[in-house]
């Protein structure tokens, strides 16, 4: 299961189906479930049952999120593979001790990736859509993996698989969320092979 997080200012906002909706597809047509949930109403046993996380994007000026920060505090335990996309990625940054300043860029840009990671593997360069009114300062337990001209572009935890993109890939660019996917897969299996093991006592 995929825990797919709405971080719209309130639950069943119209901006679900510009910003959660998009993911949630990508996410069935990989073959695995979504769990819809706003941030604000994670449960336990929603974090236990996930085998990855993705914090979705919000409006041009919904920021409430950054005020409710208390509700990602679980992102620090989480043993799974998060992806925060524009507001996800920058409540991720803030949980971990980066920041967030004014910076606004709509439309097209050019992405340059400058690190490596499976997730961008065999890319270089790509074009994204960006929607976002605040640009991320990442910390430093984070490595930048790609920039744009507008600033950085996506991070990656240095020692869990954290990682934040600016840019939309539900618009443009779905490869990078199946990637994601793909991850959780890999992560998951082991997971499923662990819970197997314990009820059969090994």
């Amino acid at each position: 299961m995929i825990l797919v997080l709405d971080l719209s200012y309130r639950p069943g906002s119209l901006s679900a189906d510009e910003f959660v909706a998009p993911v949630e597809c990508i996410v069935r047509e990989e073959g695995q479930t979504p769990q819809i949930r706003h941030y604000t109403g994670v449960a336990r046993e929603d974090l236990e049952a996930a085998d990855g996380a993705i914090l979705c994007g919000t409006a041009l000026k919904d920021t409430g999120y950054l005020d409710g920060l208390e509700s990602f505090g679980w992102l620090t335990s989480f043993p799974h593979p998060v992806l925060g996309i524009c507001a996800g990625m920058q409540a991720i940054a803030r949980i971990f001790g980066g920041t967030v300043q004014e910076g606004v860029s709509i439309g097209m840009a050019e992405v340059e990736v400058t690190g490596e990671d499976p997730l961008f593997a065999g890319r270089n360069r790509f074009t994204a859509y960006e929607l976002h009114g605040l640009s991320v300062v990442p910390p430093a337990s984070f490595r930048v993996l790609a920039v744009s001209p507008s600033g950085v572009q996506a991070i990656r935890h240095r020692e869990m698989p954290v990682y934040g993109v600016l840019f939309h890939p539900e618009v443009r660019n779905e490869w990078l969320v199946r990637r994601f996917l793909s991850l959780c897969r890999q992560k998951g299996s082991g997971h499923n092979r662990r819970d197997e093991e314990g009820k059969r006592g090994i």
